[in-house]
């Protein structure tokens, strides 16, 4: 099959016109969408959201406000304006928690990803003799490998016997929860904290929450999750769920910027215990003594008494416009127009498979997958993935040696994107022999 009778002009057109029926395609001109120079298209297709989200064109005024106020009024900026400096986090609670299904007092912005990651582990990995393990991926993201093996060393084991490494069947890309829940269930005795990606980045594999997490309390450990691949991409209940905490950052798919700060979930179970050793600062005293000037930490009756140091106000105002922004449109919405999105290009790569060596190790089912396709390619993924770019316009990233990852989010890609995305492959890919 060769490239112009998969990819049309009336495949194209097609494309388009699902694109004119989507009551949600206007979310688009919210956003910067980087230009094409000398392309054929104005603006380039941008499927790396997954690593780095596009800027709402509101995130530019909403700085801007709070740059204004520190010069026009200094430190009084932190009693004034609609959004007061020293209560700025707050502007954020209801939506936060909304976003991750959880309750107000049970989240907050704070941080970045790895930092609360390790303020968790210290308050919730409380490892013995007995049980000291922790269960990760194989495939996690590196740096929660880093986290927890520091972690371990930290409270002085071996991180060999500590860190548990679970890995897909032979043959396969994925994790099946029910050998998830069945290792849990043999080796629980030992397991003090189980802490896996709620969407693994490389592969885009949604898991199971809910059932691990009961699965995980059955063995008598404690549940945290990275949440950085699933937070804006796939709906979340993590107070009905009863995870115990987990943390996520925000520059991917809440578009808030690189190195935004990050956001914190902790159970209110836990939240409201001040008998939970945490690692104390000054900003998660209790507000009505913080300002006493005491040397006794009286820790707040929320996950707020995990904030160590003051919010960053300019680097906090993208990430409100971000959440108003998902608390207008809804979760349920995006997961809908995520579901087609991706369907559609999924659609687009088998046509592309019937001539070309590449094999889509995401799930197949929607439920198990977010708003991301893993393609496995023979080798190159890094030169392929610079073609895309330079040749086609079409962003992407790869994992070395043979992942490239393509991320059609609901709130600015279109049908046509996930179509000039799988043109620009089968031109790119070489012809599989005949």
């Amino acid at each position: 099959m060769s490239s112009e009778t998969a990819f049309t002009t009336e495949s194209e057109s097609h494309a388009l016109e699902l694109d004119e029926a989507d009551p949600l395609s206007a979310l688009r001109s919210e956003f910067s969408i980087p230009a094409w120079q000398g392309g054929s298209y104005p603006e380039r297709a941008y499927f790396a959201g997954n690593s780095l989200g596009l800027m709402p064109t509101a995130a530019r005024n909403a700085v801007e406000d709070e740059l204004e106020k520190w010069a026009q009024l200094g430190h009084e900026g932190h009693w004034s304006g609609a959004f007061p400096w020293l209560r700025y986090h707050e502007a954020m609670r209801e939506t936060s928690a909304r976003l991750v299904g959880g309750r107000v007092g049970e989240t907050v912005c704070m941080n970045t990803l790895t930092v609360n990651l390790h303020l968790m582990m210290a308050s919730f990995y409380r490892p013995s003799a007995e049980r000291f393990r922790i269960v990760i991926e194989d495939s996690a993201f590196p740096s929660d490998s880093y986290a927890v093996v520091s972690q371990a060393r930290h409270h002085g084991f071996d991180p060999e016997a500590a860190i548990v490494r679970l890995k897909p069947r032979v043959g396969e890309h994925t994790l099946r929860t029910a050998d998830v829940v069945a290792f849990l269930q043999e080796h629980g005795h030992s397991i003090a904290l189980v802490l896996l990606g709620g969407v693994n980045y490389l592969t885009g594999q949604v898991m199971d929450i809910q059932a691990i997490t009961a699965a995980t309390h059955a063995a008598g450990a404690v549940s945290g999750w990275d949440l950085a691949h699933a937070v804006g991409n796939v709906p979340l209940s993590l107070h009905d769920w009863e995870v115990d905490w987990a943390a996520w950052c925000s520059y991917k798919y809440l578009n808030s910027g690189p190195g935004a700060i990050a956001g914190c979930f902790v159970h209110e179970r836990h939240a409201r215990n001040p008998e939970v050793p945490r690692l104390a600062g000054w900003w998660g005293n209790d507000l009505e003594v913080r300002f006493k000037m005491t040397p006794d930490f009286v820790p707040r009756r929320d996950v707020e008494s995990w904030q160590v140091s003051c919010p960053p106000v300019l680097s906090l105002a993208p990430v409100r416009v971000s959440l108003d922004l998902f608390d207008r449109v809804g979760m349920a919405a995006l997961r809908e127009r995520s579901v087609r999105l991706t369907g559609h290009l999924e659609a687009l790569l088998g046509r592309v498979a019937a001539s070309r060596d590449v094999e889509v190790i995401t799930p197949r089912d929607p439920a198990a997958r977010g708003c991301q396709l893993s393609l496995h390619v023979p080798s190159g993924a890094k030169e392929l993935s610079s073609r895309l770019r330079a040749e086609e316009g079409v962003d992407c990233d790869e994992r070395e040696p043979n992942v490239i990852r393509l991320a059609p989010t609901p709130l600015y890609n279109t049908f046509h994107d996930t179509w000039r995305a799988a043109a620009a492959l089968e031109r790119l890919l070489p012809a599989r022999p005949t």
